[in-house]
């Protein structure tokens, strides 16, 4: 006769319907953030960043019809995402923590600390327009933004359904380790777009420093993406997931250094090429964090699976079957 089940104990099916509303939630949000970026750097590279030259308002209204053209509409737009994936973040807080006993404790947590990276964003926005595109204030917003798509990505992976191998080992802090050198090297970038350092430098040789900078900050950022690729290759019975990302990951750098090169070589004067570079390097940013946070589970695995396997016959003879877990 089977065991009636008790009142506190939440059913199976209710965490994990809670679970799945969360990690869709989160995904919507990440894909959201990312086409934002987009956006904001495709007004950054169109010289819109000023096209609405209040905030929170544009010209005053919430639609500046009069005013309309290509700079003013990629500006309001970015706003309008901005405004969204807010109001987005707040029914993720609202979710987590209604939903808080069906949860894993950390979510609440993880869900508020999203919103105080997405207020700081606006705030930050704010002050781009106010302070009239100041490139600290500027490249704080994108570092902001990337922290916010990177802080989504892992609360979704570790509400993943994952039943992992135990074989990651020591693959999580190489991938974190990449992941916060590629998150510097988009700041750099960031810095390179928001202050004209590149038309500076090939055209009066100004703030060459920065341009060298983010050059040479390629070879560690590749070096670390290239070793945990080959780590994760060549490391036996690894889950699939885990060789998809790392696979996924080994792709998005190729393009991300070839699109860096012809971006390069044109002096960002092709904007689609510039906003498609950003976008590849937030990919593989994301791609990394990911990996980190599956792994991370995945090590765990194998840790809490390591002492159930049984130790070899010492050279004296070997131990007597009884002793043996069965």
């Amino acid at each position: 006769m089977a065991q009636p089940t008790l009142a506190s104990e939440p059913a199976v099916d209710a965490v994990a319907q809670a679970t799945t509303r969360v990690r869709r939630l989160l995904w919507k949000l990440a894909i959201a953030t990312w086409l934002l970026m987009a956006v904001g750097s495709a007004t950054r590279v169109m010289n819109a960043g000023l096209a609405c030259p209040d905030w929170p308002l544009c010209y005053g209204t919430l639609f500046p019809g009069q005013q309309m053209n290509l700079q003013v509409f990629l500006e309001w737009f970015h706003r309008l995402d901005a405004a969204l994936i807010g109001c987005l973040t707040l029914g993720l807080v609202g979710l987590t923590v209604w939903q808080r006993r069906l949860l894993p404790a950390w979510t609440p947590w993880a869900a508020m600390f999203a919103l105080g990276l997405i207020l700081m964003q606006g705030l930050l926005g704010g002050l781009t327009v106010t302070e009239l595109l100041r490139f600290d204030i500027v490249t704080a917003h994108l570092g902001t933004a990337l922290l916010f798509f990177a802080t989504l990505l892992s609360m979704a992976m570790l509400l993943l359904p994952y039943r992992g191998t135990g074989t990651a080992g020591k693959l999580p802090w190489f991938s974190l380790g990449a992941a916060v050198l590629i998150y510097l090297q988009s700041l750099s970038g960031g810095l390179i777009g928001s202050r004209w350092a590149l038309h500076q430098c090939l055209g009066g040789e100004q703030l060459c420093t920065v341009v060298n900078t983010h050059v040479l900050g390629v070879v560690p950022a590749s070096l670390g993406v290239v070793v945990m690729g080959l780590l994760a290759w060549r490391t036996p019975a690894l889950h699939p997931l885990l060789r998809r990302l790392s696979s996924t990951a080994l792709v998005l750098l190729a393009l991300q250094i070839g699109l860096g090169v012809a971006t390069f070589r044109l002096h960002l004067q092709v904007e689609l090429l510039t906003v498609t570079h950003q976008m590849i390097g937030a990919g593989l940013l994301g791609t990394l964090v990911c990996f980190t946070a599956i792994g991370v589970r995945d090590r765990r695995i194998g840790l809490v699976a390591a002492p159930l396997v049984p130790p070899e016959p010492s050279s004296q003879g070997s131990a007597p079957s009884s002793a043996l877990p069965v």
